[in-house]
């Protein structure tokens, strides 16, 4: 469905121009993501490639912190800032408040100062996770360990990141799809090859002969938890809670009932997103206290309590996923001003009150959705994590259920968008038809 969906946009050509641009946006996003940043050993951090936080790190930078490029720092900094940002308008910053009810030109300078403050954390970021790989490994990381070796590597870094959060701005304008979704979603698919590559050594080229049935049992066990999880995923994600409409102003041609929609998980893939880059930051920061020569006991403790391969880890990272839902949910969907705008269209939910009734009556359903949401959004990332420690399965399938998550969220999204496009070339105004 998807692929025919796609063979149609590509015969339009506004819209086979945009998904054009946004292949050569990623195109020289993955280009840049082989370039490493100049005075980094790359041989030396493969020692470090067992760190469970690099390999979140390395997903959320869309698999360019394994070559430590210049675009290693992706859009982390960018989402934390977001978060921030976001933070900082709930009454807290009477600014950042002012701004969040001006519209659009409101929105442009909270789209500035997330700039500036993502431009401070790449910088503060990418000198602390220099120097805590510098720290942890035995080998030199860096080849000349001076403060000014640090400072213009921390330039490159934080460049490099600005530059990513400048491709995806432009993917968001002019391009297909939300730009910092899309990039993401294309280092996971990009690292798919490499992962299968491996799976397939290490359970059919690495075996004896008497252990190759058990190599098939798990691939096929591998193929049928992923086809259950893209299932659920896009049952969820596609799901909707239709709340009835009436209107009281009667207009010429307008229905006298309708629903309003809302998703089951309202807040979609970017509480996942958020959180990956969230449960990294600590153990960036654990690192640069790390030495390479002796173990520090306070630091190997509070690490491992974060490793998300530990129960405390996985706690962490699941709460941090329902945080962000709940928290998401209420950015997206304002009770407030869905009912300030039912009230002005002249509609209004039956049985419920219009203005604070409505408000309330949004809000506690919204929490009730988002509660779904939250346990469907921990349980495919958390699973595939447990699943890894108990039955010893490959490192990389710990992450699996969130890049799945995030393919297919960001697809059902990229496909919709199509659709979109679709239907407004579909579309006829009275002027379009001569009267005969």
């Amino acid at each position: 469905m998807f692929f025919k969906l796609l063979i149609q946009a590509f015969k339009v050509k506004d819209v086979r121009n945009k998904i054009l641009f946004t292949m050569g946006i990623l195109f020289v996003f993955r280009l840049g993501a082989h370039i490493t940043v100049p005075g980094i050993n790359v041989k030396n951090l493969t020692a470090l490639s067992s760190l469970p936080f690099l390999s979140m790190m390395n997903m959320v930078s869309g698999n360019a912190m394994q070559n430590y490029s210049v675009f290693a720092m992706g859009v982390s900094p960018y989402i934390t800032a977001s978060i921030v940002v976001q933070l900082l308008q709930m009454d807290i910053l009477p600014k950042f408040v002012e701004w969040g009810k001006q519209g659009e030109i409101g929105r442009r300078k909270l789209n500035q100062a997330t700039r500036y403050i993502s431009l401070a954390l790449a910088m503060l970021q990418s000198v602390g996770i220099t120097a805590g790989f510098q720290a942890m490994s035995r080998r030199n990381i860096v080849n000349d360990p001076t403060w000014q070796t640090y400072l213009f590597i921390g330039v490159v870094l934080t460049t490099g990141s600005m530059v990513v959060v400048w491709l995806g701005e432009q993917v968001t304008a002019k391009g297909w799809g939300s730009g910092t979704s899309v990039i993401i979603f294309a280092g996971i698919i990009s690292a798919m090859p490499r992962q299968f590559v491996e799976i397939y050594k290490d359970k059919f080229v690495n075996v004896k002969s008497s252990q190759i049935p058990w190599s098939i049992l798990f691939v096929v066990l591998l193929l049928l938890a992923m086809a259950t999880i893209i299932f659920i995923t896009t049952y969820i994600q596609q799901a909707q809670r239709k709340i009835p409409i009436q209107y009281t102003k009667l207009v010429q041609g307008a229905p006298t009932s309708s629903y309003l929609p809302l998703n089951v998980n309202p807040a979609g893939v970017i509480p996942v997103i958020f959180a990956s880059s969230i449960a990294s930051a600590p153990q960036t920061i654990l690192a640069l206290f790390q030495n390479s020569n002796k173990k520090v006991g306070w630091v190997e403790t509070v690490s491992n309590a974060l490793d998300f391969t530990t129960p405390t880890g996985m706690v962490f990272y699941a709460l941090l996923i329902a945080l962000f839902t709940f928290f998401y949910a209420f950015v997206q969907v304002n009770p407030e001003k869905m009912a300030e705008n039912l009230q002005k269209q002249g509609s209004y939910i039956p049985s419920v009150r219009p203005g604070k009734g409505t408000e309330k009556y949004i809000s506690r359903l919204l929490i009730r959705l988002s509660t779904v949401g939250a346990l469907f959004l921990s349980m495919i990332s958390i699973v595939p994590i447990l699943a890894t420690n108990l039955f010893g399965l490959p490192k990389m399938i710990a992450l699996g259920g969130t890049s799945m998550l995030i393919i297919i969220t960001t697809a059902i999204q990229g496909a919709k968008q199509l659709e979109g496009y679709m239907l407004k070339r579909q579309y006829k105004g009275f002027m379009d038809n001569p009267v005969k």
